[in-house]
């Protein structure tokens, strides 16, 4: 069995895409998503908050790994995984237990300040770990090389869907890579601003927001590979203004271990 978890909006498209490129395969596919609840716990104190509800220690799951175990007696898969650059969990059970699942993870992680949190809250996390949204940093027209996420991609191993391009990408060398940067005035930059250099319009900002932890205004740009280097200076138009900005390494946070 092969579970693939992808971006809600995304279902029926990823869903066809699999069934075109399976037919003639002898493999069964299923789209389970309404039969699935998902609630992700995250923070420096999850496992503390979580163990509490499961029987198995926590402890032993690695990272980007995952158990079947039970939750508060409900059947479920853990995963230590999540978008927010922090430690975490993922529990993924019946649809029809979210509910009970959801109030005895804020039942039992209330003691340690454990609050219910939304979008707005994982987007500024999941940005200061550099972690790509699909729809703002990846899309339909950029590549793994491109979004610099190399390191999920292993040429090397064979025949795969995309090989070839990817290949002949990489040989003829990247044209512009997404990377991140900082704005050094009060605005903003958000996606969709164009990145400009001497005037000109270079690039595009993908996604950009004041860090609440990092205390800074912060983003991710597709620019021109000559403009990618730490430290590369360039400018944004906000509303027609030109905001400085500098590109600097990434991830912005990096977690303690």
């Amino acid at each position: 069995d092969y579970l693939l978890v992808v971006n809600a909006s995304n279902r029926s498209k990823d869903v066809a895409y699999i069934r075109e490129h399976a037919a003639g395969d002898d493999v069964e596919i299923r789209d389970e998503s309404d039969d699935w609840g998902q609630i992700a716990i995250q923070g420096p104190r999850a496992e503390e908050i979580l163990q509490e509800l499961v029987a198995r220690p926590l402890s032993g799951i690695r990272y980007y790994r995952f158990a079947m175990t039970e939750v508060r007696g409900v059947a479920a898969i853990v995963s230590r995984t999540g978008y927010t650059g922090e430690d975490g969990f993922e529990i993924y059970g019946p649809a029809d237990a979210a509910e009970t699942l959801w109030y005895a993870i804020l039942g039992a992680g209330a003691p340690l300040g454990l609050v219910p949190a939304g979008l707005a809250a994982r987007d500024t996390l999941r940005l200061e770990a550099k972690m790509a949204l699909y729809g703002n940093d990846i899309d339909d027209t950029t590549t793994v090389l491109e979004a610099d996420l190399s390191w999920i991609l292993k040429l090397e191993k064979g025949e795969f869907l995309g090989r070839d391009a990817l290949l002949a990408q990489k040989a003829a060398g990247l044209t512009r890579r997404l990377v991140g940067f900082e704005t050094e005035g009060r605005a903003i930059a958000r996606h969709g601003h164009k990145a400009v250099s001497d005037g000109v319009p270079v690039g595009i900002v993908t996604s950009g927001s004041f860090a609440p932890f990092l205390k800074k205004n912060i983003g991710l740009a597709y620019l021109p590979t000559g403009l990618t280097p730490p430290g590369s200076r360039f400018s944004i138009d906000i509303r027609g203004r030109e905001e400085p900005a500098v590109v600097v390494p990434t991830p912005f946070y990096t977690r303690a271990r």
